[in-house]
């Protein structure tokens, strides 16, 4: 118990004695560490348990301290690092499971210490990650080295120098994510495959995260915060600030949308084995399919779908992350994802009481859905408007001497808000209104706006006056416009003999319609991501529609992309990649080239006008396509070489 401590209080704050004691301290020599690993073999010869515990948990405090730059020390490190992994490999009905725990806190406590390089520690990782599910001691130690390396994730910002040591490359990030589907798929077929009592385990333990989706969601806020939250040096204005800033930020961008590939597919193969199970749900004959049916979303919420594809698709909305790059690799997932989330979401509220026993719907002019169309995802449900629930302004209770109050509520978009007071409401009033303690509502967003009314006093008879008016108003008030204003302020001081809830304060809740609706239970889960889905599709389709943003030299350049000689003329492409006019002929009215030595002269019927003209008008004649060879004499003759244009010209 006492090495235990040590081990906690060295791993904890600096701002500790002995943790900061501990820190000082000079290296282990290496045949002080030889003799613990003497000691270790002993133990593990003799089956001695207690001690081999107490030296893993020496470990751990060792290899924190530990400097294997000598060549002793690489050999302590190298026979301590072989007799962890014979422990680990290790039947645990022969060490147990809490040595076996033990072994892999002190692997992962000296990561950096028994695997020298980014090459080795790799190594070891994607042996794991590929073998984990095939030993038990290889499965625990990678629970143990994700779960640790989430947590210094998420301390840390983008581009720190640890931020390589916790983010893991590509290859074994891919691992991770094959080991998340694999269980989010498993746990979801749980839901058909398992008797009802061990269902009912499952329901009782979910959502738990495993190391691996919990490392996932490390990675990806780590991506994603820093990439919304990332803002330039105030202070540095300077080129080489804004470069390297568009550069971290474009390296961010890179980055997010490697691993939304990479979830968006996950969560592909996860969808497609959830349409399946509620599928075969549906057309079981089992007694608890009701049950097991609405099971199913909770245990959904529990796997990939629950925990990164709503996160990654909220952010995917900020302005840093709309691009056209991202619109272009990510919308076919995006589709396919609004196909899967839409479909199953349909087939699970077809099967739900709700909305069995609703009448069929029928066509009208107010926009409901027409009867001859097939009923959606979303025919049927309620969605909860911005601002439903409302919004709760309230004081201190009790309030005290002297307190002062005052909160403006907005609600966009609203003709007039609703406030609804709490039944406690209560202050001291006296007829001296300089030391009464009053609420005052004005309508709009200070107290120059329009007063609407104020409230104060008890009806519990204390105060010189009992209450102001009628009291505290126990039906709605209506407040027109989308802004109130609530200001309180206690000018009286508390008599002694004065009750708690005589002085409780008030409370308000300000709604943005009269009737309160009934939100506590929202969209379902999956109707919910296929709605988050479709907007973003939406979103994504908006930007590819747009197209790339407008330059400033192309702004600069506006009036001459308006041209009506560029426009009419017709460009290709070079070896070089400039853009020049194209020399090929097109169709025209006019000779498709002009001899040199003949004087040029157009046809009759090209000069005839076009019909309807007005006499004394203008109008435009063909153009004419001169050889090269012309043209180049020209071009020597005003001394104007061929003009290179961008390859957005076109």
């Amino acid at each position: 118990m006492c090495i235990h401590q040590l081990n906690l209080l060295a791993a904890s704050s600096n701002s500790l004695p002995l943790g900061a004691l501990l820190g000082k301290q000079h290296p282990i020599e290496a045949r002080h560490f030889s003799s613990i690993c003497d000691i270790m073999e002993k133990a593990m010869v003799n089956g001695d348990t207690c001690i081999i515990r107490c030296i893993l948990v020496v470990f751990q405090v060792v290899f924190r301290f530990f400097n294997p730059q000598s060549e002793q020390n690489r050999e302590s490190v190298r026979r301590s690092g072989l007799l962890l992994w014979q422990l680990l490999m290790a039947p645990v009905d022969q060490i147990g499971s809490e040595i076996q725990r033990e072994v892999c806190l002190a692997i992962s406590s000296g990561l950096n210490t028994l695997y020298q390089g980014e090459a080795e520690l790799n190594k070891l990782l994607k042996l794991v990650l590929t073998e984990g599910e095939r030993n038990s001691g290889l499965s625990q130690l990678r629970d143990v080295i994700l779960t640790n390396l989430a947590d210094q994730l998420q301390k840390n910002r983008f581009g720190s120098e640890e931020d390589d040591h916790y983010r893991l490359n590509d290859e074994l990030l891919h691992c991770i994510l094959k080991t998340v589907v694999r269980e989010s798929c498993l746990l979801i077929t749980k839901c058909q495959t398992v008797a009802r009592d061990d269902f009912q385990k499952l329901l009782s333990t979910v959502p738990v995260v495993s190391p691996s989706l919990r490392y996932l969601m490390a990675v990806q806020n780590h991506l994603l915060s820093n990439t919304i939250l990332i803002r330039p040096d105030d202070n540095d204005d300077s080129d080489s600030s804004l470069q390297g800033e568009t550069m971290k930020v474009q390296e961010l961008q890179s980055s997010i949308l490697s691993l939304a590939t990479k979830i968006l597919v996950g969560c592909d193969e996860v969808l497609e084995t959830l349409q399946q199970v509620t599928t075969a749900l549906i057309n079981s004959d089992i007694p608890d399919r009701e049950t097991r049916l609405k099971g199913l979303e909770q245990v959904t919420k529990a796997t990939m779908l629950g925990h990164l594809l709503p996160v990654l698709l909220t952010t995917l909305m900020h302005p840093n992350l709309q691009t056209l790059t991202l619109a272009d690799a990510l919308m076919p997932q995006l589709v396919q994802l609004v196909l899967y989330t839409s479909q199953t979401a349909l087939l699970l509220k077809t099967q739900s009481p709700l909305f069995t026993d609703e009448p069929p719907l029928m066509g009208g002019p107010l926009g409901i859905l027409d009867e001859r169309e097939e009923p959606g995802f979303l025919t049927g449900l309620k969605i909860p408007a911005p601002w439903a629930a409302g919004k709760t302004v309230e004081t201190v209770h009790p309030v005290r001497d002297n307190y002062k109050f005052k909160e403006t509520v907005h609600i966009p978009g609203a003709r007039c808000l609703y406030l609804r007071f709490d039944s406690r409401c209560s202050s001291q009033y006296d007829y001296d209104k300089q030391s009464s303690s009053l609420l005052v509502i004005y309508a709009g967003p200070n107290t120059n706006s329009r007063k609407v009314t104020e409230y104060g006093g008890n009806t519990l008879g204390y105060g010189s006056r009992s209450v102001l008016g009628t009291g505290w108003p126990k039906d709605l008030v209506k407040v027109e416009g989308d802004t109130v204003t609530f200001s309180f302020e206690m000018r009286s001081g508390r008599e002694h003999n004065t009750p708690d809830k005589a002085m409780w304060g008030f409370s308000c809740t300000v709604r943005a319609q009269e009737s309160s609706e009934d939100v506590s239970g929202g969209l379902p889960f999956l109707a919910d991501l296929a709605l988050g889905l479709s907007v973003l599709a939406c979103s994504m389709l908006r930007i590819l529609y747009n197209g790339p943003e407008v330059t400033r030299e192309e702004e600069a350049c506006h009036d001459l992309l308006c041209s009506k000689l560029l426009q009419r003329c017709q460009w290709q492409v070079e070896a070089n990649g400039a853009i020049s006019p194209a020399l090929t002929p097109s169709p025209s009215p006019l000779p498709l080239t002009i001899e040199e030595d003949r004087e040029f002269t157009y046809p009759s019927d090209v000069l005839i006008p076009p019909p309807g003209l007005m006499p004394g008008t203008y109008f435009d004649l063909p153009r004419i396509r001169l050889p090269p060879g012309i043209m180049g004499r020209l071009r020597e003759v005003s001394g104007r070489a061929r003009p290179q244009f961008r390859p957005s010209i076109k």
